[in-house]
């Protein structure tokens, strides 16, 4: 299969990059050069944010699939589809579950209700509506050639959104760690390297429309997801769990401050999707939670932190989770 991939340098991309690679695809990627392609694909020089560049980039080629993660303005992602509708059989992004409209309802499916989105909008301030206007933006140009997946949190090596990679290295540390809220929470995840072959499998396929792509709900708890990483980076870390109301009380800001964290009455059906549709198309999110944080530590501790992709610096003051700690005691 012949695959383009935007971008392909960073975590999410370079998942499907390296998928599309073992699967023996034939793999063109379009970014800037402003970081080393991976070896055996064909680069194509351009910046997606000037559409007569990519569209320089992109004319008299063909690809079966297009591959796009693309977290900014609509309008950058739309102008991009303009040269590529006649160019590609079928459009595959990677948006996200925060498009969903809170309250996100228990179980929501891929029909439950989003925020407003605007395909052409030029603005890239507020994440989740950029998302929805990029989803609107594929739709419009690709329809049912198009296929949407919404993951919840990706897990795997290379993350560089500090997420994942704070959480190890704060339970590395050891001492008594904040845990956020209980630890029978619900937690939903994909590992990226499971969401990357899927998506091009069924993109093969002709697969259109929009996914939830996570874990069965059920599948995995906050206590777990800290216990887990306490194993594979081999700490002694105390978890010390604090109630939702407590921590909000203190300020502490929930995905900023404490990564992976949804206080109950902000998480509604978030950490408990129904993902029924993808996994009857072929998702397989088997892979136990261990090899997944084993791998990742495993490659944070080989090669460091990679450079940082996240608007806001994630993590929690070590002055306030010690502020936080002494008041609960």
């Amino acid at each position: 299969m012949r695959v383009l991939v935007l971008g392909g340098t960073h975590f999410v991309g370079r998942s499907i990059v390296d998928a599309a690679l073992e699967r023996g695809d034939e793999v063109s990627s379009l970014n800037r050069g402003s970081r080393p392609a991976t070896a055996d694909i064909r680069s194509l020089i351009a910046d997606r944010t000037d559409p007569k560049a990519v569209a320089h980039a992109v004319d008299g080629r063909k690809w079966d699939v297009v591959i796009d993660t693309w977290t900014g303005a609509p309008r950058v992602l739309s102008d991009s589809c303009a040269p590529l509708a006649d160019r590609a059989g079928h459009y595959a992004y990677v948006s996200s579950w925060v498009v969903y409209r809170p309250p996100v309802p228990v179980g929501a499916d891929e029909s439950a209700a989003t925020i407003d989105g605007d395909p052409d909008d030029e603005a890239d301030n507020f994440y989740p509506v950029a998302k929805r206007g990029c989803e609107l933006a594929v739709q419009r140009a690709f329809a049912d050639r198009s296929l949407i997946t919404r993951p919840g949190p990706m897990l795997g090596p290379y993350e560089d959104v500090g997420s994942l990679t704070w959480w190890l290295r704060r339970i590395h540390r050891g001492g008594r760690v904040l845990a956020p809220g209980c630890a029978d929470d619900p937690f939903q995840y994909v590992d990226v390297r499971d969401h990357a072959p899927w998506l091009l499998d069924a993109a093969e396929r002709g697969v259109g429309g929009v996914f939830n792509t996570v874990c069965v709900h059920g599948r995995c708890t906050m206590g777990e997801l800290l216990e887990t990483m306490r194993e594979v980076t081999g700490s002694d870390a105390e978890l010390v769990w604090v109630p939702d109301d407590d921590l909000l009380a203190a300020g502490v800001r929930p995905y900023v401050d404490i990564p992976l964290w949804l206080p109950a009455a902000m998480r509604g059906g978030i950490n408990d999707v129904d993902v029924s549709a993808a996994h009857r198309a072929g998702l397989d999110t088997s892979r136990p939670l261990r090899d997944t944080l084993a791998d990742s530590w495993s490659w944070l501790e080989r090669e460091g932190e990679p450079p940082w992709q996240g608007a806001t610096t994630r993590g929690l003051d070590p002055a306030v989770e010690q502020r936080v700690l002494d008041q609960v005691g």
